[in-house]
């Protein structure tokens, strides 16, 4: 992996820790600072959110900066809001850093997708995204159970020093290993890019982007009391379902970065239909061990081997405006985690069981099925983005 790649993949371990942590502490967060289960399942919402409203003021405000220091100084808002949530004493206060921490999330991602597809020649771009977001799906990997076994060691604010610590080695690689003079920062009118963003393409994958962050965050979000209470797992056990989980990711995500170089809406629509099947699955497989674990594999695989080739769609369709566009597209991701969220919260406070909660992500898969296959069948082709025209683009980076 080429270093200025593997600068943007630490980050954005470091941003997929922070922010996928928390749903494995959970239940020892919401004992210690005094609130249920789904309240405590509202920092998860209130962090998307944050994501959401933060990714176009954020955009907006570094689109004339030099790429290098943008992402430098996101990398600093992260770090300010992860000490905050280390240090905050009531849940409101974690609230308000959680809030503060996710400023940065959408934004690091939308231009780190751009600058990792200017890196390599254009029948790669795919691939390079997917690279970056390794360091998001290693998060899940190693970031999440790690974090979880710290925070039940010696307390959920450890997991939270942890990451700021993360956040500094991220923020020392992108300054060693950006180049400068990244292509990407806009040189055009703000106006301009927004008016892009009213393309049918456009905002239909942004939809997309929304519905398929919905199906998983409303099983996902409260996936630890589903295997404590449903299939029996310990806490210890759920740390090491969690690693097997984020292994799914991992390799979902690779695979994502390749079929988007190849036949990208076909392979988003089967992928969604499979995913609905897995969903369905996991509702009578939740019940053992044995059939939980390589259920929760297969979804993982499946539910992260779309994101490359949304983000790329909505990169490729919003020629002339692609940072604003795969900013705006993180929101949309982020949008769905929260909806997601609350959809399950909702769910359980009306007595849906969690072992049922798999039929709520069934459904909205099926939806982001649909929207799929209408964007595919109105398709009259995918404009190539003017900022990333050309293999010739950083050609030192290229391989």
């Amino acid at each position: 992996m080429p270093l200025p790649l593997l600068a943007l993949a630490i980050a954005s371990f470091g941003i997929g820790t922070t922010e996928f942590v928390i749903m494995g502490m959970l239940p020892d967060l919401a004992q210690d600072l005094r609130v249920t289960i789904p309240q405590a399942g509202m920092l998860v919402t209130a962090y998307a959110l944050s994501v959401v409203v933060g990714a176009p003021i954020l955009a907006v405000s570094t689109a004339r900066l030099p790429r290098k220091s943008a992402l430098i100084g996101l990398m600093g808002i992260f770090i300010f809001g992860n000490f905050c949530c280390a240090v905050a004493p009531t849940y409101g206060l974690l609230m308000t850093a959680r809030i503060i921490t996710a400023l940065s999330h959408g934004t690091f991602f939308g231009i780190g997708a751009v600058v990792a597809a200017g890196l390599v020649p254009r029948h790669k771009r795919g691939q390079a995204i997917s690279l970056m977001f390794s360091g998001l799906t290693l998060a899940n990997v190693l970031g999440v159970p790690l974090g979880t076994a710290l925070g039940h060691e010696l307390g959920w604010r450890a997991t939270f020093w942890a990451v700021v610590a993360i956040g500094v080695i991220a923020a020392a690689a992108l300054a060693l290993w950006l180049p400068r003079g990244l292509p990407g920062s806009s040189g055009g009118s703000l106006l301009g890019e927004f008016r892009v963003l009213g393309r049918p393409q456009v905002a239909m994958a942004m939809m997309i982007s929304v519905i398929s962050s919905a199906s998983l965050f409303s099983v996902l979000t409260y996936i630890t009391p589903l295997l404590e209470r449903v299939t029996g797992f310990t806490p210890d056990q759920v740390t090491y379902v969690l690693l097997l989980f984020g292994v799914g990711l991992t390799v979902g995500n690779l695979v994502g970065g390749r079929l988007a170089d190849w036949k990208m809406m076909p392979v988003v629509m089967t992928t969604f239909g499979i995913i609905t099947l897995i969903l369905v699955a996991l509702v009578w497989t939740s019940a053992t061990p044995l059939g939980v674990v390589p259920t929760l594999v297969l979804w993982g695989i499946a539910a992260f081997s779309v994101g490359s080739p949304l983000q790329m769609r909505v990169v490729d369709q919003a020629r002339g405006a692609p940072n604003l566009a795969s900013t705006l597209n993180q929101g949309a991701f982020n949008m769905g985690n929260a909806l997601g969220a609350w959809f399950g919260g909702i769910a359980i406070d009306h007595g849906v069981a969690y072992g049922h909660l798999p039929w709520l992500g069934a459904g909205l898969a099926v939806c982001a099925l649909s929207l799929t296959a209408i964007a595919a069948a109105t398709d009259k082709g995918t404009p190539h983005a003017d900022d990333l025209a050309g293999d010739e683009a950083c050609p030192g980076y290229a391989h």
